[in-house]
């Protein structure tokens, strides 16, 4: 079995994603061109960051009418594990697999920077061998991640236990201090900071192993 990274044009972390799964942890891993249709074989599919199809009208929007994710659509409601990195999180709530939106930042500024993460919930796989409670530092870099949603949507998020990640100290201005979310099944998980970047002692830490190590537990 193997993973599925998603090549959009625009995207610009694919090697970055593919370079944690294979090169570090050792996992087969597939790119996937945003025409491609088939995804048999795959254990997990990640949408990485970047600006897919440049980003116009607004992150995410154009990226949703590619034809591998219609075949997403059918892979994610048969369980197959899903995983959206900043880029790919805009992209999960253009979809529909994700509710709420991503907008530019409180500030109005691109950020990049390393930031420390809470995990609200361990009930997803994804996060599991972190705990509740957890404490994780991810690098974020983006310009429109500030999550956003309806009280009855941020209820609702709470009610089926889907926050996933809280930021320790918000650098975006998103509500109720939201880093990432998974679907109420819990094998969908969209988060702006990258775990990709962070598999590597030498380089960033290792605090993003255990994340990816999840696409095929």
């Amino acid at each position: 079995m193997s993973i599925g990274v998603v090549v959009f044009p625009g995207s610009n972390c694919d090697r970055d994603v593919q370079w944690a799964t294979e090169g570090c942890l050792g996992m087969p891993t597939r790119r996937l061109w945003h025409e491609d249709t088939d995804l048999s074989g795959l254990e997990a599919v990640v949408l990485p960051g970047g600006f897919s199809y440049g980003d116009y009208l607004r992150c995410g929007a154009i990226a949703r009418f590619a034809p591998v994710l219609q075949s997403l659509l059918d892979f994610a409601s048969r369980g197959g594990r899903v995983l959206g990195i900043c880029n790919g999180f805009q992209v999960l709530t253009e979809l529909g697999l994700l509710p709420g939106a991503l907008t530019r930042n409180r500030d109005l500024h691109f950020i990049c920077e390393d930031a420390q993460l809470q995990v609200a919930s361990a009930r997803s796989p994804w996060l599991r061998a972190y705990g509740t409670g957890g404490t994780l530092t991810l690098p974020i870099a983006h310009g429109e991640g500030r999550y956003q949603c309806s009280d009855e949507t941020l209820r609702q998020l709470q009610d089926d236990d889907a926050v996933a990640l809280r930021y320790g100290s918000n650098p975006n201005g998103s509500v109720a201090d939201i880093a990432g979310i998974t679907n109420p099944a819990g094998n969908v998980l969209g988060l702006m900071p990258h775990p990709e970047r962070a598999c590597d002692e030498a380089i960033g830490g290792i605090d993003g192993r255990a994340m990816l190590e999840a696409l095929l537990s």
